[in-house]
């Protein structure tokens, strides 16, 4: 059975960090995104700002999953 604590931390991580990581990581990933198109050695750069966009929902699945962090 799940431990709803972890679901708990992740809910904090959600609204506290995950929204901010997201707000920052979009500005930077549409740029990148934009370049990784004229020249390959932005699109790593571009994969990592997207995975800063989806975070918030990384951290919504987990919550519901009560996944541990570690």
């Amino acid at each position: 059975m799940a431990n709803p604590i972890w679901g708990f931390l992740w809910f904090i991580v959600l609204i506290f960090f995950s929204f901010f990581v997201a707000w920052i990581g979009c500005f930077f990933y549409v740029w990148t995104y934009l370049f990784s198109q004229c020249c390959d050695c932005c699109t790593g750069i571009a994969d990592f700002f997207l995975k800063c966009v989806q975070f918030p929902g990384y951290c919504a699945k987990s919550m519901i999953d009560c996944k541990k962090m570690c």
